[in-house]
């Protein structure tokens, strides 16, 4: 018999929705034209993504198509807005972040820092919440960029963006705000006219488009320069033959996810409580390590005291459940994640952390079936745990 699968990784990557995949075929079968090529069989190609960009400025509700540009993932948006900006600003060494960004953002940092910028890191509280009094004191006449995420990868807590910027602008009008929309695009609304940001980044295979394909949005008039250097594609800001079927894809992708917003809000959450309020119900030793309300909707991070995350991990995969200790992107390291780190979660559920992610895929059986069978599977680690004393207190206390 196949092991059962429940899927709850679903910020690490989604499935590609059958409706995506379907009005991608024809650009990998029938249609597989050069855009840039002159005669007629091109045009399909060249009208294809043309639509595509079409849906992705009404997913960012942006003013303008040509805002729209067409990159290979969410990290090379990211490097492709900070990097863009600063070689066009080079008077201004001075930048910001935040402690809790995705490593394609603090990496960078880490490499500009090096490189003779200086850089401050913004904290953020117990609940994973931005410290925006730390940021106002931060921003400077020689400050040339702010980059601050939408919604944490880890835990899903939302940042208050439109405030960020705002508070960038009345500081200094001439400082850029660039915004990575990664995690919250397909959960809650994007809007870019709303909030006097720059740049704005998403991945496709975050909401059920394919690895491989992403998006940055850039504000008219914003100057940037290209981070690949090659033909005229994407009107010279990203250059390399378009990959019309991913495209194609995410176009889908994005009109799809901004129709499905409203169930986003309702049925994804409503399983997403379920499964966060059964464990803490069921389980002693746990505790949620974000804030209750501030969050999208389909991400909850759960400590389990005095256990080992990865010990957790593998039981859960025993029993055909994919889960998290965090990014993807940083799951192979053994050093506990930034951002609970950040938030200054207890040092006894640090490294027992588990990222839990729905998505409209994610059914009230699988949810169900996760209830059933991790409370017995967290007592066999309990059982095993050489924290006997302290887990017997906990228990007594609680």
């Amino acid at each position: 018999m196949d092991k059962k699968l429940v899927y709850l990784d679903n910020n690490a990557t989604t499935k590609v929705d059958d409706k995506v995949l379907e009005v991608m075929l024809p650009f990998l079968k029938e249609a597989y034209s050069n855009p840039s090529s002159m005669y007629e069989f091109s045009k399909v190609s060249k009208n294809a993504i043309e639509n595509a960009r079409e849906q992705m400025q009404a997913f960012f509700n942006a003013k303008n198509k040509n805002e729209i540009y067409f990159t290979a993932s969410g990290s090379e948006s990211a490097n492709t807005a900070i990097k863009g900006v600063l070689v066009t600003d080079k008077k201004k060494n001075h930048i910001i972040t935040t402690k809790v960004e995705h490593a394609c953002v603090l990496n960078l940092y880490n490499q500009l820092e090096k490189q003779g910028y200086k850089v401050d890191y913004i904290g953020v509280n117990a609940n994973g919440e931005l410290n925006l009094d730390e940021l106002k004191e931060k921003v400077n006449s020689n400050t040339a960029l702010v980059s601050c995420m939408y919604a944490n990868n880890e835990t899903g807590v939302i940042f208050p963006v439109e405030k960020v910027a705002e508070i960038v602008k009345e500081k200094n009008e001439n400082t850029k705000v660039f915004v990575d929309a990664v995690q919250a695009a397909g959960k809650i609304p994007i809007d870019v006219q709303s909030m006097p940001i720059d740049f704005l980044s998403v991945s496709g295979h975050k909401f059920h488009a394919p690895k491989g394909i992403g998006c940055l949005y850039a504000k008219a008039g914003t100057m940037f320069s290209p981070l690949v250097i090659g033909g005229h594609q994407e009107r010279g800001k990203r250059a390399g033959t378009e990959n019309v079927p991913y495209i194609v894809g995410i176009g889908k992708a994005a009109e799809l996810a901004k129709a499905g917003l409203e169930y986003e809000a309702t049925e994804v959450k409503r399983l997403r409580d379920k499964l966060e309020t059964g464990i803490l119900k069921t389980v002693f030793n746990s505790r949620l390590n974000s804030s209750v309300t501030n969050r999208v909707p389909n991400t909850t991070n759960i400590g389990f005291e005095y256990i080992e995350g990865e010990l957790i991990l593998l039981y859960l995969d025993d029993l055909g459940i994919c889960a998290s200790s965090g990014s993807a992107c940083t799951s192979g390291s053994l050093e506990p994640s930034h951002v609970l780190r950040a938030m200054g979660v207890p040092f006894t559920s640090l490294h027992g952390s588990v990222r839990f992610s729905l998505s409209r895929f994610t059914t009230e059986s699988e949810i169900d079936y996760v209830l059933s069978v991790l409370p017995s599977a967290i007592e066999k680690l309990i059982n095993i745990s050489p924290y006997q004393d302290e887990l017997n207190a906990l228990k007594n206390y609680k």
